[in-house]
C-alpha cells in the first residue's frame, strides 16, 4: 500500500510514499534498539544540548514545515505556524525542566541511603494522528528522548511528508540515527511491532476504537501503554457568564484546527437564564466565520482533512436533523472542490441521535439548554468520554463547583481547553489511560526504580 498525501483544499495528490516492508521494519527495530543502547548512556546534561539544537533548527524552518502541514491536512497557515513554534517551545521546556524531574530522589527510611531512580525503558512505539501532525509527535518525543528512550513513529497515512520531516529534523540536529525513526507501517504490521521484544512500550493518540485495539495488544504483551483518545468536551455557560467574552471564545473553541481536535468544545451546555441570548449571538458568530483557502490569512476555517472526514460529518448532521435536531446555521458541505464544511450550530438534538451520542470531528456545535449549573454538570458527565471541559462564569462559586464536579482529566475556567507544557494532559473514562506533558509525561516511560541501602 502507498501512503498518499492529498491536498484537502484542492483534492490534488501531493506525494506518494511506499509502505515499509517487514524487512525494513525489522531493520528499523534493530536500529532503534542500537540507538537506545548508546543514547541511554548519554548524560542528561548532554541530551539538553541536542534538544536545544533541534528546537533552534525547527524555529528556522517554520514557514516551510507549516506550509507542508497546511497542504497535507488543511489547517490554516497561521495555525500551522503556531503549531511549529509550539513544538520548538516544548523541546526547550523539557530541555530546561527534565533534568530536575528525572534526577534521583532521596527518600528517608531506616536505611543509610534510599530513594527512587527514573531510568529509561527502551524503544517506545508511537502511533500518531493527522490533526496536529507535528505537535502530537513532539509533545511525546521531547520528554521520551530526554528520559533516555528511543522512538519509533507510525504517523497517520495522510500526512507522510510531515512524518518524514520529523525524522530528518532529529538527524540533522545531530541526534543518533535510529533514535527517532519514521515507519510507513501498514495496519497489519502494528501487532508484530507491539509484540516485538525490542519494543518496551507503546503510545497512541487517536480514536477510541484504535485505543481499544492497541490497549489489548499492549496488555497481551505486558507492555506499558499511554492512550490519548477521543473526547466530547463540554463548554458550560453559567448564569454569571460574561457573554461579550464568552461568545467569541465559544466560536474559537469549536472551529480551531477546522474543528478537528479531541479537546475542542463540542457540547455547549447553557443554563436556561442565558440560553436565548447565547444561542442567538453564538449562531450569528458561527455563521460569520470565514471559510476558504487555508493559505489565505483572512481564512479562519479551512477544509476538513479528508473526503472520509467530510462524508462522516455530513452523514452525522443529516441523520441528526432527520431525527429532530434543528440546524441554526450551516448544516451541509460546500459544493465544489475541497473538503469544506461550514461552521454549524445544532439545537434540540435528541440524545439518541448521532449528534447526541457520537463525537463530531468537525466545526459542528451542539447546544443543550439546562435549568441550572447542577444540571449542566450532570449533563457534562453524561458521556462515555472525560477528556476536558470548560466553565464560563464570573461567579467563583460556579467556577469551583464545575472544577470539582466535572469528571474529566482537565477543566478550564474562562479559557479554552488547551494542551499546555506546564499541565498534565489526559482524560478519564473512554478518553484514555496515562498522561502526557509536565513532569508526569516525562516519567511515563521510565522505570521508577526504588533503591535501599542498609
Amino acid at each position: 500500500m502507498s501512503f498518499v498525501a492529498i491536498n484537502p483544499a484542492t483534492e490534488e495528490e501531493i506525494a506518494r510514499y511506499e509502505a515499509h516492508s517487514f524487512d525494513q521494519i525489522d531493520a528499523a527495530l534493530d536500529g532503534a534498539n542500537a540507538a537506545f543502547s548508546k543514547w541511554s548512556q548519554v548524560p542528561i546534561t548532554e541530551r539538553v544540548h541536542f534538544m536545544e539544537r533541534c528546537a533552534e533548527l525547527l524555529e528556522g524552518e517554520v514557514p516551510v514545515i507549516a506550509q507542508l502541514m497546511t497542504s497535507e491536512m488543511g489547517k490554516t497557515f497561521g495555525s500551522a505556524k503556531g503549531e511549529v513554534a509550539k513544538c520548538a517551545s516544548i523541546m526547550r521546556y523539557y530541555a530546561e525542566h527534565a533534568p530536575a524531574w528525572l534526577a534521583t530522589e532521596t527518600i528517608a527510611t531506616d536505611g543509610s541511603r534510599s530513594g527512587v531512580r527514573y531510568e529509561p525503558l527502551g524503544v517506545i512505539f508511537a502511533i500518531m494522528p493527522w490533526n496536529f501532525p507535528l505537535w502530537q509527535i513532539f509533545r511525546f518525543v521531547a520528554p521520551t528522548l530526554m528520559a533516555g528512550n528511543a522512538v519509533l513513529v507510525k504517523h497517520a497515512p495522510n500526512v507522510p511528508g510531515c512524518a518524514e520531516y520529523v525524522e530528518s529534523l532529529f538527524v540533522r540536529s545531530g541526534f543518533p540515527r535510529g533514535l527517532v525513526t519514521n515507519l510507513y507501517a501498514e495496519v497489519d504490521a502494528i501487532a508484530g511491532i507491539i509484540g516485538d521484544q525490542r519494543v518496551a512500550g507503546v503510545t497512541l493518540t487517536g480514536s477510541e476504537r484504535a485505543g481499544r485495539a492497541v490497549g489489548e495488544l499492549a496488555g497481551k504483551n505486558l507492555k506499558k501503554c499511554v492512550l490519548e483518545l477521543g473526547g466530547s468536551d463540554a463548554f458550560i455557560v453559567g448564569a454569571s457568564a460574561d457573554l461579550d467574552r464568552t461568545v467569541p471564545m465559544a466560536v474559537t473553541a469549536r472551529v480551531q484546527n477546522n474543528g478537528q481536535a479531541c479537546i475542542a468544545a463540542k457540547r455547549y451546555i447553557v443554563v436556561r437564564l442565558r440560553a436565548d441570548e447565547f444561542i442567538e449571538r453564538f449562531t450569528l458568530a458561527m455563521a460569520a466565520v470565514p471559510m476558504g483557502d487555508p493559505m489565505d490569512p483572512e481564512t479562519i476555517l479551512g477544509p476538513l482533512a479528508s473526503k472520509a472526514q467530510l462524508t462522516l460529518l455530513s452523514d452525522q448532521v443529516t441523520s441528526s436533523a432527520r431525527a429532530g435536531a434543528v440546524v441554526r446555521t450551516g448544516g451541509s458541505a460546500r459544493e465544489g472542490t475541497g473538503y469544506y464544511y461550514p461552521a454549524t450550530v445544532l439545537t434540540d438534538v435528541p440524545d439518541d441521535s448521532r449528534a447526541g451520542c457520537e463525537e463530531l470531528f468537525g466545526p459542528v456545535a451542539v447546544v443543550h439548554v439546562v435549568d441550572d449549573l447542577e444540571g449542566a454538570i450532570t449533563l457534562a458527565n453524561a458521556t462515555p468520554w472525560g477528556l476536558g471541559a470548560s466553565i464560563w462564569a464570573e461567579d467563583q462559586r460556579e467556577i469551583d463547583a464545575a472544577i470539582a464536579g466535572i469528571d474529566a482529566g482537565m477543566v478550564f475556567a474562562n479559557a479554552i481547553v488547551a494542551s499546555m507544557a506546564e499541565l498534565p494532559f489526559g482524560g478519564t473514562k473512554n478518553s484514555g489511560i496515562g498522561r502526557e506533558l509536565a513532569q508526569y509525561g516525562v516519567r511515563e516511560f521510565t522505570n521508577v526504580k526504588s533503591f535501599f541501602v542498609a
